[in-house]
């Protein structure tokens, strides 16, 4: 989809239910995310999330889906210690149906990325805000906002693709640097706050479909108008990614 400059939609999904109706209406890949711990469980971060959680939600998920690409969030404190505790952690997300598993982090991240590559495990990075880091960055706020910071973000998606990742989820940096990143890198790169000249693009479910009741981040749209069914809204967000229509100018930074 990438060489094809074919627009990748993706969207959380923590239930199967959702996964089912993801799945029939095209979905490229479904994210089982951290999220959950917000959306789902009520908490101020998705810190909280235990890996149990993940299992669990997991399990929802893959017994509904058959098309698209089902990849999972390894939680807080689940992947951090060791390339070998990521290992068996991951394998028991893959046992549960994950098809890819996603790990936030930088360049500290590349021997675990390494690890499970050469061990038949797919992953997916995640740079700029990583909101199991939220405490150290001191909030939810825009990264790579200045060169150093952006060559940071840079160097670190490089690092990951020569060590073995198969996808990158950039989230909260302005437009260029996702532009810059996306075309310095082979593999795909999915945006949420990005801008529009990456990949492809994630929300979180529950934000498409209006039911964001705390602040609503810049980057979030609702899909959902008067008369829609739930299976119109996501495509709607579908139609929107596929024709570079969202993000624009008024959800970017």
């Amino acid at each position: 989809m990438k060489k094809s400059n074919s627009p990748i939609c993706m969207l959380t999904c923590y239930d199967a239910t959702f996964g089912r109706l993801l799945d029939k209406v095209g979905v490229d890949i479904i994210l089982v995310g951290d999220s959950l711990g917000m959306v789902v469980q009520g908490n101020k971060s998705t810190i909280q999330v235990k890996l149990k959680d993940m299992i669990y939600h997991t399990q929802c998920v893959s017994s509904a889906t058959e098309n698209s690409l089902l990849m999972v969030d390894m939680p807080f404190g689940s992947y951090q210690e060791s390339p070998e505790k990521a290992y068996a952690n991951a394998a028991k997300l893959i046992e549960a149906g994950a098809q890819i598993i996603k790990l936030e982090g930088g360049k500290w991240l590349a021997n675990t990325i390494s690890f499970l590559s050469d061990r038949g495990i797919p992953t997916c990075g995640h740079l700029g805000l990583t909101p199991q880091s939220v405490h150290k960055l001191g909030g939810y706020k825009v990264q790579g906002t200045n060169p150093k910071n952006a060559n940071s973000i840079i160097d670190a998606a490089k690092t990951l693709e020569e060590n073995g990742v198969d996808l990158i989820v950039l989230e909260l940096i302005p437009a260029e640097l996702g532009k810059k990143i996306t075309q310095q890198i082979k593999i795909p790169t999915i945006g949420i706050g990005a801008g529009v000249f990456v990949d492809g693009q994630v929300l979180v479910l529950h934000d498409i479909l209006g039911l964001n009741f705390g602040h609503t981040p810049k980057f979030v749209k609702s899909f959902f108008s008067t008369g829609n069914t739930i299976e119109q809204v996501v495509k709607n967000y579908i139609n929107a990614v596929r024709k570079k229509e969202y993000p624009n100018l008024e959800h970017s930074y």
